[in-house]
């Protein structure tokens, strides 16, 4: 692809097309997941289409090749989604999700005997986020599935005295679960433990809990390219606490969740292409973690000045910023973070090179953001983008150690 996709040449297509499909700029902007400004913006060559992803998203929408829109654009090799021809790391997670998880205590009081102790369950449920933590999907799966009912039948079951520890117990299990299928882009059933979430810390009387669970809902909706609905759950939360929560606010914890939500709502702009409102965000996060001063894990958000950093690059990447990407990136020591933040901002970056177009340097971030979490850059959706199109770029020169990666990312076929 030419350094600008096109800009004017590309817009002039995509409207020319539009307008034989009889679609409208705002029926386009709801199948690629963006505002009607910015596709009007892309028709009138504002907005440069500079990455493979958004030609190819433009073009799937419009029923169209990407040399349709971009004669320059190189012809890409179908990814395949995970899981459409084997297992998902997540599959017994999802099983667990679904229907009633403990429809046996209704029926019986069996059931409710030989229950684990809550500070057992405790623990258990630390072991779920150490494993989110560290990006080991598959083991989580197998860990979550019988904790869940356990913790299902006991907030059924247990004395009342108990049932708010309990209940606060299992909004955390489904914040990770919520967690964990937004990050391997099963955006649906992260809909659903985002919720559960949601409702379990309301029980709980964790009012900050249940704000976390929120953000872990726009999380979701982000992936289900519901933007509106992202916005819409990030926006009315840090509204409420900004507005009625001065004690939640007073307190470190109220501070992360209230800079989580900020972040999310950068995320919300940079993937709907609103450059200023993403920036804002961002700086707004800012602000927040210089009053933390420090790098906390409330909620299991890790929020602080390191991660608002990272999110920082994943938003310049984004919006096509490459260099601001990798000039921001440059200045983060992210060691004392998870393994799983660590490897994020090794991905983002290997991304911003790839829109740079710098083989190298892409491949040696994407290796060692694998090294580091090799679930995550072998299944998330963004990753195997990238490297899929470093394949394209390289061509026929591509390293053995691209090859290699994209082969274990299922990114050649």
């Amino acid at each position: 692809m030419t350094p600008d996709g096109g800009r004017k040449g590309v817009g002039v297509r995509v409207a020319a097309v539009r307008r034989q499909r009889g679609i409208t700029q705002m029926e386009l902007a709801a199948l690629v997941g963006r505002t009607p400004s910015w596709v009007s913006q892309v028709e009138r060559g504002v907005q440069p289409v500079a990455r493979l992803d958004v030609l190819q998203l433009l073009a799937n929408a419009l029923g169209v090749s990407t040399q349709a829109l971009n004669p320059d654009a190189p012809t890409p090799m179908p990814v395949p989604a995970v899981g459409a021809d084997e297992p998902n790391d997540l599959d017994m997670a999802r099983l667990a999700l679904s229907g009633h998880p403990a429809l046996g205590v209704l029926l019986s009081a069996e059931d409710r005997m030989g229950l684990p102790s809550l500070s057992e369950l405790s623990r258990q449920v630390d072991d779920v986020w150490a494993l989110i933590h560290a990006a080991k999907f598959a083991e989580l799966s197998v860990l979550v599935d019988p904790l869940l009912d356990r913790l299902e039948t006991a907030v059924r079951s247990a004395p009342d005295r108990e049932r708010p520890a309990l209940y606060a117990l299992l909004a955390r299990t489904y914040q990770a679960l919520a967690a964990a299928f937004a990050r391997q882009d099963e955006a649906d059933a992260a809909w659903v433990a985002a919720d559960r979430a949601i409702r379990a810390a309301e029980q709980s009387n964790d009012v900050l809990g249940t704000f976390a669970g929120i953000y872990r809902l726009a999380q979701a909706f982000v992936r289900l390219k519901r933007l509106d609905q992202a916005e819409h759950a990030a926006t009315t939360a840090v509204r409420a606490l900004e507005t009625h929560g001065a004690a939640q606010l007073g307190r470190s914890e109220g501070l992360s969740v209230l800079g989580a939500l900020h972040l999310a709502l950068a995320l919300v702009h940079a993937r709907a292409g609103n450059r200023d409102q993403a920036r804002s965000e961002i700086e707004e996060a800012r602000t927040i973690a210089r009053r933390l001063g420090a790098d906390r894990n409330d909620f299991n958000l890790e929020f602080g000045p390191t991660n608002v950093e990272i999110q920082a690059v994943s938003t310049a990447v984004d919006l096509g910023d490459a260099g601001e990407a990798l000039d921001v990136g440059a200045r983060i020591d992210a060691g004392a973070l998870s393994p799983e933040r660590q490897s994020r901002l090794l991905m983002d970056l290997g991304r911003a090179h790839v829109q740079r177009r710098h083989v190298g340097d892409a491949v040696e971030c994407l290796l060692r953001a694998e090294e580091l979490a090799p679930e995550t850059v072998r299944s998330h959706v963004a990753a195997r983008g990238a490297i899929h199109e470093l394949t394209l770029i390289a061509g026929r020169s591509a390293p053995a150690e691209l090859l290699a990666l994209a082969e274990r990312a299922a990114a050649l076929d």
